[in-house]
Formats: structure tokens, C-alpha cells, sequence
């Protein structure tokens, strides 16, 4: 790459720009960055993807890359044996012959299989089909349409029958009619009626009605209705009519009312109802379902304050109704309520298994400012023990081992000198001995057991380590077999490059900031870079890339003469608790006290790194971030593209804008919005929102150009019919490079208008 610069111009908003040296912004970088995809495309070989165990057995499959394409394997765990999961080539023709199309061995049209009829045949999707092929004699045949995918307003829906609630031993069936309880014995028509209190403001509801498991009682939620707001659509430019079509949905924002329900216990023989005290629970933002002990002494639910800074567990005695807080968790900052057996990476901090019908309970919490695990016990309230200790987080559990009072689960943070985002596996006694590592490798896991725990596969990578598989034996965690080790030969020999991973100190002066720095293919140490961050500072998780990856949008759009980074800064998850309450009462913060400095940290390391033009760009959550840096640290941060942000927290969803940002509504939430501080605009922006986000209300958007047009000030605003949440798919990502290309390196984009042709371009890839 040529380096000289010749000449500088200054570009609105004050930045001098040098016009850029040959290879920057230029169409051949065009034409490089939008081919990355397919340059690289099918040279990483032999990279496992997660395994599947086949149910109870001790067998699994996986796919893997090869040169071209992929294959299927299939390992049983007990012999060791490891072969094809099927004749590739055989299953290849048949399909092609069914389809009228071309298939191979390595390029079958699907990504996932099932073994059906004891693994002598597959399903998989094809086409938008479900198909079964027998393994005997290859016949395959079209079974039924696959379930569709969600798009637009076609969101999973939470399926509730208003069939009859049948007790346990199939007596009794209890029912709501005029908004009470009633209940019969099956297939008789006359009902006893249980409850007098419920009206249309203040009814019982069908679906929270549970029997005790000796099916003499039962409890049930009397809702009290709150405000149903809704939020409307036009979409402009439906696909199968002319005119525009009319939609609307529900979608609670913070401060609205909402429902309040009212547990109540009833005894069915003698009849009796028994409405629950609230003075444990007086103000809920949700209380979770009602769930019976086993030996029907009791019901519990989990009750999480209008705030999220009281959590309860709540106990309700089947005798008469009175309830007791089995646990209370206080935090002065947020509790994140989201179960931390979900998603590995927006993992939240609640877990709650119950041993022996309850009267022992294992908790996590982060009373001691980490993430960990604590015997309670169930009839006191106190804590019997803690399980877990030290200053790293319990991310998730795997599994509760009752039977040898054994706990497994994955964690962060516990090897010195690593880094605290890589997850690792252990297992540890209920009273906290015995803590053994599952993985060891300096990378980050992820476990699959199998269905008796005997065996489990390690799966784990780096950004510059392609990804590994090994079978592994739990009883002394050796090494069975090898499974894969990705090759990324090929690769190299392209000209693909992975990430450098940087850490460099946070606004204490002591916390490690952790992030990752792409560069174009042609990089040249002696030339000079405008800097792009990718922002997401949503505190649910943490967002820098851990795994290996061929491709990244953040990689293409260094191709075009950028360097570009993303890091985690403090008020995000998966650190210690003081580390990721910066954002509570404070989303505006963003961590971007940490991310100037570690920019700095690179650019003192690096001469390259020209803190003088940064850009930034970000989506969501990350589009309120980067609007929030033009906004609040414009002597950093000189340009930005920002797509379907929540720009004000008052106007996105309930529960993620509550929980950071508390509850009840207050200055806080001018302070962080980007709406009301829109008038301290500096530099370039792009705004871009689709007119169907039904994640975040398309209104927020357009409610900060209002505010940036109140105040005079000039922007760019690309509004995308038919679009929903993201950043704006193929047409928003080209028109977020052309606006750096424009404002941080001072280049005219191409001439799209002009024949220009990108024809390997796909578009949308971050």
C-alpha cells in the first residue's frame, strides 16, 4: 500500500481528513471487501460444529468442514468407533434425482439431522421441508412442511389452551367462568363454585390455575389488568397488495401500569379460599408461575419488585395461606433475573434448583460481588453454606448430580493472566470440595454430556485458534479421543489474518479491558488507519468475539482501508458485580471511559492507529451507543452510523430499559437519552431504522431527528420500508461503509448509480 499523504481537506464538523493514500476506500477495496466471504469461503478444514448426542445412547454426530464442504460423523463414545454418519455420496443422488437439481457428497442442502426409528433413518430440513430418509435402502420422502421462521410480526406465540384444568388424578377439572374459579367432576355438568371476587377488572386466570399433586387443592393468579399499550405500523410497501397495510401490537415501555396478580389458595373438599397476604410481595413486575411441592404441602413463586432490586422466593403454606420468603436477594444496584441456564453469553445471575422437595435449595447469587453458588436451607431461610467462592463468576449450571451431591456448571475468570470471558467447565461438591476442571485448554469451551454424564465432548477454539473437539471421559476428565482440530493452513495462505486480541487497563486504573483489532489484508504497519469501533454496550452480556470465525463484517469493512475494533467496557456483563453496575441508572455511560482509554493504550503501542479520525457504529442497544459517543464525547468519537437505537430508555421494551435504568422513572433517564441531549451534536451521523422493528419502536429513531432537526443540526437519516430490526441488511451495510469511506477518509464512495457492480456481494453480514 502506498503511505504518502499529500494533501488534507477539512470535512464539516471540523476534521482534517488527509485524503487517503492509494488502497483506501478506493472500488478495488470494495470489490476486496465484499469478496472476502467468498475468497475464504471453504479453506478452513476439518473445524467441528457442536455435537449431538443421540438420546439416552452413548452416541453422537457432528459436522465438519472439509475442502468444499462439509461432512457428517458419527462417534460412539463406548467403542471409539468413528465413521461416516451415513453414505454421503448415495443420500446425495437420491436427493438430487428427487429435487431435479445437483448435489454432492460435500455439499448435501442441509445443516442438521435427526436419527429416528433406533438410527435407522434421518430427518432433516430440505427446501422448507421436513424429510426422512431410510439408512437401509436410501428412500426418502417428503414427510410434512418444515414450521415456518419468524419475519415480521410472525414472532413465536406463546400457545394457551382454554381446555379445563384436570387434577392429577383425573377427578376434577377447574374452569373460569364469569371470571371465577369453578371446578367438577369430570364429565358431570354441575359445578361447585370456588371463588365470588373475580370481575372483569379483576379476574382469574385460566391459564395460571395449578392442582396440588394430591389434587385436593389448587392455586391460581387473580390479575388485576394494566395498561395495554400499543405500538403501530404502516409498512408502507407489502409485498402481495398495492396499498399500504395497517398493524399494531402490544409492547409495555417503562412506567407503564401493569398487571397485578393476586395468588390465591383454594381447598377443594371442604370448600376454601384463603387470598394471599402481600406484604412479602407488594409490588411485582412479574411474578413467575406457581409451582407445588411435591408432597402438597405447600406452593411457591418466584416474586421480582417493580424496580428488579428485590427478588423473592415465596413460599405459600396448602394449610391456610400464609406465605414466607424462603430467599431474599436486596441488591442496592440491579437484580438480573434471567435465568443463568440459558443463553452462554447473555447470561443472567438467577438459579434456583430445589433439593429434597425444597428444603434445601441451591441459589446463586452476587451478594459478595461474584457470581456464585450457596446452599440454603429451605424451611429457615438460611444460608447453610456457600458453594462456590472466589473472584470469578459462575456463568451457568449444567446439572444438579443429586445422587452424588455434585453440581456441574461453566464459569469465567478463574485462570490468572487468561481471559475472565472464556468459559470454562467444573464440578464441585454440594459443600463446596472437590472442585475439578473439565477443560484446560487456553481457549473458550463449550461442553456437550452425554445423557448418563459419562462421557462429554470438548469443544473449544480462540479468534486465533481454529476450533477443537475432544471426547472426554467425566469420571477423570482423560482424553478418549481426538475428534477434530480445525486446519486453518489454507487459510493463511489466502491472505486471512485473525483478529489481534488487546486488553489494556479501564477507568480504575487496575480492571482489564478486553478487545479485539481487525486489519485489511494489505496491511501496511508504515501507512496511517481512521480507527472504527463496533459498539455494543448492552449490560444483558458480553459482546467481543471469543470463538474462531472466517468471516466478520467487522473484517470486511477493514478491508476498505479501516482498522477496526470492538471491545467490552464496564457496565456489560460477565465480570464481577461492580464492574457490570456502571450501568445501572447510567446506559449512557457505555463504558466509554474504558473504551477511550484502551484506544489510546492501542494507539501508543501502534503509530498506525490514528485516534485523530474514530468512527463508530453500532446497532440496537449499540445504536443508542454510538449516537451516545458523537453526543457525549465528541472530542473522541467524529463520525457514526447508528441503526434502530433505543435513543431514549422511556421508549424501548419493559423489562430491559426497567431493569438497567430502574424503576420509578427519573432524571436518569434524560441524562442517558440521546433525545433530549441531541442538541450537543458534533460531527457526522447516519441514522438508519427499518419502518417494522417491532423490537425497538421505530418511533424512537425518528423521535431523535426530530430533535436533531429542532436543533438545526444536519444529518443523515436512511429509513427502509418493509425493514425490521437490524441494520438495514444489505443496502444499510453498504451505505455504512460508503459513510466512513466518505467522512473518515475523506474519499468519494463509488458511483453506484453509475454501473458500478459488486456482483459478489452478499451484503448484511454484521
Amino acid at each position: 500500500m502506498t503511505t504518502t499523504i499529500r494533501i488534507a481537506r477539512l470535512l464539516p464538523g471540523l476534521l482534517l481528513v488527509p485524503l487517503a493514500a492509494v488502497g483506501q476506500g478506493s472500488q478495488a477495496d470494495y470489490e476486496r471487501a465484499f469478496g472476502l466471504a467468498e475468497r475464504f469461503a471453504g479453506l478452513l478444514v476439518n473445524a467441528p460444529e457442536q455435537p449431538s448426542w443421540i438420546g439416552e445412547t452413548s452416541r453422537l454426530w457432528y459436522r465438519k468442514s472439509v475442502l468444499g464442504g462439509n461432512e457428517f460423523v458419527l462417534v460412539d463414545a463406548a467403542t471409539l468407533e468413528k465413521r461416516a454418519a451415513f453414505d454421503h455420496q448415495r443420500l446425495a443422488s437420491v436427493l438430487a434425482a428427487a429435487r431435479d437439481t445437483v448435489y454432492t457428497a460435500i455439499t448435501l442442502p442441509f445443516t442438521a439431522i435427526e436419527f429416528v426409528d433406533l438410527e435407522a433413518g434421518i430427518e432433516f430440513t430440505m427446501a422448507d421441508s421436513i424429510w426422512r430418509c431410510d439408512l437401509a435402502n436410501y428412500e426418502c420422502r417428503n414427510l410434512r412442511p418444515a414450521p415456518p421462521r419468524g419475519r415480521g410480526f410472525s414472532g413465536r406465540q406463546r400457545e394457551e389452551s382454554d381446555e379445563p384444568r384436570v387434577s392429577p388424578d383425573g377427578r376434577w377439572e377447574a374452569f373460569i367462568r364469569n371470571y371465577n374459579v369453578h371446578v367438577r367432576q369430570v364429565g358431570a355438568d354441575e359445578a361447585t363454585v370456588l371463588s365470588m371476587d373475580g370481575s372483569e377488572g379483576d379476574y382469574y386466570e385460566l391459564q395460571s390455575i395449578q392442582w396440588s399433586p394430591d389434587s385436593r387443592k389448587l392455586a391460581a393468579y387473580r390479575v388485576k389488568p394494566g395498561h395495554r399499550r400499543l405500538v403501530r405500523y404502516i409498512e408502507s410497501s407489502p409485498e402481495d397488495q398495492l396499498q399500504p397495510k395497517y398493524m399494531e401490537r402490544e409492547y409495555a415501555k417503562p412506567g407503564d401500569v401493569l398487571d397485578v396478580q393476586q395468588p390465591v389458595l383454594f381447598h377443594v373438599d371442604p370448600k376454601a379460599q384463603f387470598v394471599v397476604e402481600t406484604t412479602l410481595f407488594p409490588n411485582a413486575y412479574r411474578n413467575s408461575q406457581l409451582v407445588w411441592r411435591e408432597d402438597s404441602r405447600a406452593f411457591t413463586f418466584e416474586y421480582n419488585q417493580r424496580g428488579h432490586q428485590v427478588y423473592r422466593v415465596i413460599e405459600v403454606d396448602a394449610a391456610n395461606g400464609t406465605a414466607r420468603a424462603v430467599i431474599s436477594e436486596e441488591p442496592e444496584t440491579f437484580f438480573y433475573y434471567r435465568d443463568a441456564n440459558g443463553n452462554q453469553r447473555d447470561s443472567g445471575k438467577k438459579f434456583r434448583y430445589d433439593l429434597d422437595d425444597g428444603r434445601e435449595v441451591i441459589w446463586m447469587s452476587e451478594r459478595d460481588g461474584w457470581s456464585h453458588l450457596y446452599l440454603y436451607d429451605g424451611v429457615t431461610g438460611a444460608v447453610i453454606r456457600q458453594i462456590t467462592r472466589g473472584n470469578w463468576v459462575v456463568r451457568n449450571v449444567e446439572w444438579v448430580d443429586e445422587e452424588n451431591h455434585q453440581i456441574w456448571f461453566s464459569a469465567g475468570g478463574m485462570h490468572p493472566g487468561r481471559d475472565p470471558y472464556f468459559l470454562h467447565y467444573y464440578r464441585v461438591n454440594f459443600d463446596g470440595t472437590g472442585l475439578k476442571a473439565l477443560t484446560e485448554a487456553d481457549g473458550d469451551h463449550s461442553v456437550s454430556f452425554s445423557a448418563d454424564h459419562q462421557y462429554y465432548v470438548d469443544l473449544w477454539s480462540r479468534v486465533d485458534v481454529a476450533p477443537v473437539a475432544q471426547l472426554k471421559r467425566a469420571s477423570d476428565q482423560e482424553i478418549l479421543l481426538e475428534l477434530e482440530r480445525g486446519d486453518d493452513t489454507a487459510l493463511l495462505e489466502a491472505g486471512w489474518r485473525p483478529p489481534e486480541v488487546f486488553t489494556a487497563k479501564g477507568r480504575d486504573g487496575r480492571t482489564d479491558i478486553w478487545g479485539v483489532i481487525f486489519r485489511p489484508t494489505d496491511f501496511d504497519p508504515a501507512g496511517t488507519y481512521p480507527v472504527i469501533e463496533n459498539i455494543y454496550a448492552g449490560p444483558q452480556g458480553s459482546f467481543v468475539p471469543k470463538t474462531f470465525s472466517v468471516n466478520s463484517g467487522m473484517r470486511s469493512q477493514a478491508e476498505l482501508g479501516f482498522i477496526v475494533v470492538q471491545m467490552d467496557g464496564m457496565g456489560t456483563n460477565n465480570r464481577s458485580k461492580a464492574f457490570h453496575d456502571v450501568a445501572w441508572k447510567n446506559l449512557g455511560d457505555a463504558g466509554f471511559p474504558d473504551r477511550i482509554l484502551w484506544h489510546q493504550a492501542v494507539a501508543a503501542k501502534y503509530p498506525y492507529y490514528d485516534i485523530s479520525r474514530v468512527g463508530i457504529y453500532g446497532t440496537s442497544a449499540g445504536g443508542q451507543n454510538s449516537l451516545g459517543g458523537l453526543l457525549f464525547h465528541p472530542d473522541f468519537y467524529k463520525v457514526a452510523v447508528s441503526a434502530v437505537g433505543c435513543h431514549d430508555n422511556r421508549m424501548d421494551k419493559i423489562w430491559w430499559n426497567e431493569l438497567w435504568m430502574s424503576w420509578p422513572l427519573g432524571p436518569q433517564y434524560d441524562a442517558s437519552s440521546n433525545v433530549v441531549n441531541a442538541h450537543l451534536l458534533q460531527g457526522q451521523l447516519l441514522l438508519i431504522v427499518g419502518e417494522l422493528d417491532t423490537n425497538v419502536d421505530p418511533s424512537s429513531t425518528l423521535q431523535v431527528a426530530n430533535a436533531l432537526i429542532e436543533a438545526d443540526k444536519s444529518f443523515d437519516l436512511l429509513f427502509i420500508p418493509g425493514a425490521g430490526h437490524g441494520s438495514g441488511g444489505r443496502y444499510g451495510e453498504r451505505k455504512r461503509f460508503d459513510f466512513f469511506v466518505q467522512h473518515l477518509l475523506g474519499v468519494a464512495p463509488p458511483d453506484w448509480n453509475g454501473g458500478v457492480m459488486l456482483s459478489s456481494y452478499e451484503g448484511g453480514s454484521e
